[in-house]
């Protein structure tokens, strides 16, 4: 399978229009600008992708309906574009998933199914057996990376002499679409992915040259729950083809930056999205350039008390 191309990310731009937001750049300092996908319909940029994967469908094969396995975000936004479809939307999600994106995940009428994180995709195949239905995985699809890789269309349409876009890492298909597009438009841009510590896989991929696998429960330690996911040989493929550098981040510096975020920019953004944050904060004279830093904000289904613990 192929990378995706800047011409798959356009086009998809216009399947997406009208279902999800064009979201802003929010000046956070002089270096930094925010790009915040918590305020898209579903609270992620995981509407992008689902539904340019969903519009992809022929339309008898999406009447059929749609399966999915996540930890949360992907979960809402498959469930929301079968809603916009019309078609039933079952989804797999591990069984220790915030109920709060579970509770919203049901509010979009889809089916939730929870098991072990490690049974998910197990789960999600014996489903789309069992009913005839076409997997919508969470990263690993060009339909879904093209639309994901949106974000960075907007970016550099926006401020097309960024010198560093920050990006959270989990599966890869996020940062594949937006690196994808960056180096495109912009080659001399920097793309930075951010990861936890604790979930640092893709960091030490990267740095290797080969995909190391880390135990689920290992990745599972992280309060980032949306980054616990491994790139695919898809991403990973898009990361070193376009992909600068990635880096780490603790679970207090990851905190710090959700409490940042919500009194200075008043966002609500879950640990999963503000890690891009974190990143600048720990490593701001890393990212003085002339032309300044986007971080990408993934997402902001975060638990009430998890919120309230951070502010």
């Amino acid at each position: 399978m192929g990378l995706v191309t800047i011409s798959d990310l356009q086009a998809a731009a216009d399947r997406i229009k009208g279902a999800a937001v064009r979201t802003p750049l929010l000046r956070f300092d002089d270096g930094l600008w925010l790009k915040p996908e918590s305020l898209q319909p579903v609270g992620a940029f995981k509407i992008r992708g689902a539904y340019n994967a969903l519009a992809r469908l022929p339309e008898d094969v999406r009447a059929r309906g749609v399966v999915a396995y996540s930890s949360g975000n992907h979960a809402q936004a498959v469930a929301y574009a079968a809603k916009l479809f019309g078609v039933p939307a079952v989804i797999v999600v591990p069984d220790d998933t915030p109920r709060v994106k579970v509770d919203a995940t049901l509010s979009h009428g889809a089916e939730v199914v929870q098991v072990p994180m490690a049974q998910r995709e197990v789960r999600a195949a014996e489903l789309v057996a069992e009913r005839g239905a076409t997997l919508i995985p969470p990263f690993d699809h060009p339909d879904v990376i093209a639309g994901q890789g949106t974000i960075g269309l907007e970016v550099i349409t926006d401020k097309p002499d960024v010198a560093t876009v920050l990006v959270p890492v989990s599966g890869g298909g996020l940062i594949s679409g937006v690196a994808t597009a960056v180096k495109a438009l912009s080659p001399a841009t920097r793309v930075v992915g951010v990861e936890p510590e604790l979930a640092g896989d893709a960091a030490e991929s990267l740095r290797v040259g080969t995909l190391i696998r880390w135990p689920a429960g290992d990745r599972a330690r992280t309060i980032a729950d949306g980054l616990r996911a491994e790139p695919s040989e898809l991403t990973f493929e898009h990361m070193r083809a376009y992909v600068d550098d990635i880096v780490t981040v603790s679970e207090e510096q990851i905190g710090a930056a959700v409490g940042v975020l919500a009194r200075r920019a008043r966002l609500v953004v879950e640990p999963s999205g503000a890690v891009t944050v974190a990143a600048y904060l720990a490593r701001r004279s890393e990212w003085g350039s002339a032309g300044g830093t986007v971080a990408v904000l993934s997402g902001g289904n975060v638990d009430p008390e998890v919120f309230t613990r951070y502010l």
